[in-house]
């Protein structure tokens, strides 16, 4: 039996394949899955009713499974600041390096190569999108 708090099959398997430099998405519910993730990348939807889970929710278990390199969210335009959901996901980031991102690379970063696992939220929140960028595990 598995202690982590994970315990979905395909999630584990996904991060147990996961090396150093890949990378994981975490989609809000408006996220466009079928055209904007990599080809054949393990797609997780987690999505049981609208709003939940939500991507913080998500994030702070993957966060504490795997050690975490960098982090990619989206820029949000003035008009829709303060985003909740930033707030959230940078202080289950802590201080990780964050990379702000537009919309369209957000997407291209989606379809690379390097998605190892692709989980989408219920989260209804606009602009509740994160890509992880595995890191690599230090002997403390």
């Amino acid at each position: 039996m598995i202690r982590g708090e994970i315990k979905h099959p395909g999630v584990l398997a996904a991060l147990a394949s996961a090396g150093h430099g890949s990378k994981i998405i975490i989609t809000d519910a408006h996220y466009p899955v079928a055209t904007a993730v990599r080809q054949g990348a393990p797609i997780v939807r987690l999505a049981l009713i609208a709003g939940e889970p939500t991507v913080s929710f998500i994030a702070q278990r993957i966060v504490a499974a795997i050690p975490v390199e960098s982090a990619e969210l989206p820029r949000v335009p003035d008009e829709h600041l303060p985003a909740e959901v930033h707030a959230e996901l940078l202080d289950i980031l802590g201080d990780t390096p964050i990379n702000w991102v537009s919309r369209s690379e957000l997407y291209e970063v989606g379809r690379s190569e390097d998605i190892a696992l692709c989980l989408v939220s219920g989260d209804t929140r606009r602009f509740g999108n994160l890509i992880l960028t595995v890191g690599v595990l230090h002997n403390d």
